[in-house]
């Protein structure tokens, strides 16, 4: 009797084995399955699928992107615009001072100009004596000193008058003095001239990036604005109507000012 029980034992534990080890496997498989093709035996009406977007909805998310671009597009073609007025006032502020840097580099080239024949005439002659040098240089000094308050001398050049340097001699006669002085003005006015110049040129360049730049912006702004008004009444029309095509006028933007 001890020997049956103990024949079905080890004949049975085998089998059962294997039969749950085959039920592992199914599974396995079958789990494996359903996580490669979840949409498959997914029942339709899931609330965890994710929803598929209308043609309305996609049309009006479409709608809604064209309008934040026209909006971005607008505020950047009038900040184009003010920085173009800027651009062109400040041009114009220069053109201005060259205007006046002309001016007073004419005046001073007319006064150096009086003295081209003073060199072909004699130096008067007068005593040489320390009074008159005390009063040559007297003279130069206030001479240079008025030139300074007219704008006509720079600071570090009344300094060089007063120290004798840069070539100025207190000794020479007031005539010669009157000549050195005048020729020093007219380069002086001639260099602001020229640096005047140099600005205008700078300012002229800017501005008509500005310009450039602002009526680009303002052209596409417009372009952005068409856009939109042919999206809006898409987004309201039925999924079934096809959208009408876009057409864009051409439109050529004022100049700006």
């Amino acid at each position: 009797m001890e020997k049956t029980v103990l024949y079905q034992f080890l004949v049975e534990v085998p089998q059962a084995a294997a039969i749950w080890s085959a039920l592992l496997l199914l599974a396995l498989i079958v789990l494996t399955v359903l996580v490669a093709r979840p949409d498959r035996d997914r029942p339709e009406g899931d609330p965890s699928a994710p929803a598929v977007p209308t043609d309305r909805e996609l049309a009006a998310a479409e709608s809604a992107d064209l309008r934040r671009y026209a909006d971005e597009v607008a505020v950047a073609a009038a900040g184009a615009a003010q920085t173009a007025r800027r651009r062109r006032a400040a041009w114009s502020s220069a053109q201005t001072d060259l205007d006046r840097a002309w001016a007073a580099y004419d005046e001073a080239e007319s006064a150096a100009r009086r003295f081209v024949g003073a060199g072909a005439l004699p130096t008067p002659r007068t005593p040489r004596t320390p009074m008159e040098y005390a009063a040559r240089e007297r003279h130069l000094h206030r001479a240079a000193t008025a030139a300074y308050w007219r704008g006509d001398l720079t600071l570090r050049q009344l300094g060089d008058v007063f120290g004798r340097r840069d070539g100025w001699d207190p000794r020479l006669h007031p005539v010669d003095q009157e000549v050195r002085l005048a020729r020093v003005v007219r380069d002086g006015r001639l260099a602001g001239y020229r640096a005047a110049q140099e600005r205008e040129r700078n300012a002229w360049r800017d501005a008509e990036l500005a310009a450039d730049a602002a009526r680009a912006l303002a052209a596409e702004a417009y372009a952005a604005a068409a856009r939109v008004r042919p999206a809006r009444s898409t987004a309201s029309r039925p999924a079934a109507t096809a959208p009408a095509r876009l057409v864009t006028a051409r439109w050529r933007p004022a100049r700006v000012g």
